[in-house]
């Protein structure tokens, strides 16, 4: 296999592993804070008990986003020499202000976790405020260098030498903010659908209306809330990002919605697939002029299709399938969460059918499926760029040629440590059942 390909899918494997936990730390930590300020506000015990467990399963889950991310920063160095020839003297600021948003975040979150029982309430949600703030900033911070590669700023490279070097212009690049707000507002919406889908598990395996129940069912009716916000937010940032594709990136939005003719009145392709020789997509639902609307507000809008770029810069056409995974996940949780907070709210049911318990657990494993899809989407669609239209990634790689053995030794560790994830999690709740916290006899 080519040394190219091997390095991107050992890189892309230890960030699709890496992500998941990155991601899970930055939403749960929100969800303590709503819990303890819930637990402040009504004095309801179940919310506290709520807050701590969850800070149990987070400390599990952050132990293992501190090594891979570690991990994943050796590989940057070992694989891509290139790419961060360019990022240490042009992006450094990112990475050297990361360090004291991480520091913040281990900080009060060890203050929180030993102490929490001895500190005043506004003690106890100061430091699960600024773990929450941590994990934000650290996760920014971090994805301000996805953001430089996608807008890159503040530098030029003239007769192979990097000069003119401004890093506050490469820190806050034209996609800055766009990224900055849509990484953390769909970690927060990860974080809480994951913890309403071990809610509405458990609340299937408890009897109903029973002590063991009710608290599920409000750590339910949490998530719910705090994932249809988040969702939506979600939602209107990527018609944000749909708009910065158009923009800065136009190959980029063709080849998502396998659009090869520059056109007005776009329409939009959800399904199907990209037929490369007959330049059309098959079997999708097409929306007149949805994407032109899209891009700029208006039907008018002129999008620019993949026929007007060289062939070698045009992305994988298979990110229309990631690109519609996204879409379409991030649609099915907005619409569940609203669903639930209206049967619960509007038609004051007070008991959860079981067709629609299963939709709940399903949605934390495919809130979790759309964090992959989309960071997939956004590398891969930049492609064959490291920098865009600046660096290609061939250009970037590291030429060492005996990366096989390495790819399949990370696979072997991460594939343990997974399953280390689990049984540490599973062992640990067994071993402390909500029902002893809750001061009742086990119910389920």
């Amino acid at each position: 296999m080519d040394h190219l390909v091997l390095a991107r899918s050992l890189f892309g494997m230890t960030m699709a592993f890496h992500i998941i936990f990155a991601t899970l730390g930055v939403g749960i930590p929100l969800m303590i804070l709503l819990a303890e300020l819930l637990y402040q506000k009504t004095k309801d015990k179940e919310y506290a008990i709520m807050a701590k467990r969850w800070t149990k399963g987070f400390a599990v889950l952050l132990g293992v986003a501190i090594p891979t991310g570690t991990i994943a920063g050796v590989q940057l160095n070992l694989l891509w020499p290139g790419f961060m020839e360019v990022i240490g003297k042009v992006m450094a600021l990112a990475f050297q202000i990361e360090i004291y948003a991480f520091f913040i975040e281990a900080l009060f979150m060890s203050i929180y976790v030993y102490a929490a029982d001895r500190l005043p309430s506004a003690m106890r949600i100061l430091s699960v405020t600024m773990v929450a703030i941590g994990g934000a900033a650290s996760a920014i911070l971090i994805t301000n260098v996805h953001s430089f590669e996608e807008t890159p700023a503040g530098f030029r490279i003239e007769n192979g030498e990097i000069v003119d070097v401004d890093p506050w212009a490469a820190f806050f690049n034209p996609s800055f903010t766009v990224f900055a707000f849509h990484v953390v507002v769909s970690a927060f919406m990860t974080g809480a659908f994951v913890l309403g889908s071990i809610s509405a598990y458990k609340m299937l395996r408890a009897k109903a209306e029973t002590a063991v129940y009710n608290f599920y069912k409000k750590a339910l009716l949490l998530s719910l809330t705090a994932g249809f916000i988040f969702s939506l937010l979600t939602a209107l940032n990527g018609h944000e990002s749909a708009q910065f594709l158009h923009e800065y990136q136009p190959e980029k939005l063709a080849a998502a919605e396998g659009l090869f003719e520059t056109q007005d009145h776009a329409p939009l392709a959800i399904g199907g697939y990209t037929d490369v020789k007959e330049k059309e997509m098959k079997f999708a639902i097409e929306i007149p002029w949805a994407l032109s609307f899209l891009a700029g507000n208006s039907f008018d809008t002129v999008v620019v299709g993949l026929d007007d770029f060289p062939r070698e810069y045009w992305p994988p056409l298979y990110i229309h399938t990631l690109f519609n995974g996204m879409v379409l996940i991030g649609g099915f949780l907005l619409t569940a969460a609203l669903f639930g907070l209206f049967w619960y709210k509007i038609l004051k049911r007070k008991v959860f059918p079981k067709w629609l318990m299963w939709l709940y657990i399903a949605g934390g494993p495919l809130s979790i499926l759309a964090i992959e899809c989309g960071w997939i989407f956004s590398c891969t669609g930049r492609q064959p760029w490291v920098i865009y239209r600046i660096m290609k990634t061939s250009e970037a790689v590291t030429t060492s040629s005996r990366l096989g053995g390495l790819f399949t030794s990370f696979l072997i560790v991460y594939i343990i440590l997974g399953i280390a994830v689990v049984l540490v999690l599973k062992y640990y709740f067994k071993r402390h059942p909500v029902a002893k916290d809750l001061g009742v006899q086990s119910e389920s």
